[in-house]
């Protein structure tokens, strides 16, 4: 298993990852996702972390240092889009993930990590309990737009 940023190249790989959240879900290749991408490669609070088995993208999140003027001027981390293949699930690679981007994230300073979820599913919310993190502390609302 190899854990590290992705690089401008995996784009594909990890494209092809994000069908899995929903059929038509991931942008398309071409123009407007390899400018989306360039932009996200080139923000230092942009972190798209990726696992990968025998040279491919099997598990991805993506960490977002956010700059903060509160809690003493330390930023803050937000993981969205936690995704591991379906054909490689249960092995390790999601919680390899969100440990790198623990590390990440505190090395950046920051004073918390946050994530949401739009599983319902008991098995995936006790796997994020596992990880570390809680439903007790903050309550979410999200608002579409």
């Amino acid at each position: 298993m190899e854990i590290r940023e992705v690089l401008r190249g995996d784009l594909p790989g990890l494209l092809r990852l994000y069908e899995q959240f929903d059929k038509g879900a991931a942008a398309e290749m071409g123009g407007p996702a390899e400018n989306i991408w360039r932009g996200i490669l080139a923000d230092k609070n942009h972190h798209v972390l990726a696992a990968f088995s025998g040279g491919r993208l099997v598990s991805s999140c993506v960490l977002v240092v956010v700059p903060n003027l509160t809690h003493g001027g330390r930023p803050y981390g937000l993981i969205e889009n936690v995704i591991t293949d379906e054909d490689c699930r249960q092995q390790g690679y999601a919680t390899a993930l969100l440990d790198y981007a623990a590390a990440l994230a505190q090395s950046a300073g920051c004073y918390k990590l946050m994530l949401m979820t739009g599983s319902k599913k008991e098995s995936t919310l006790r796997f994020y309990e596992k990880a570390g993190y809680n439903k007790t502390d903050k309550t979410a609302f999200i608002r579409w737009l």
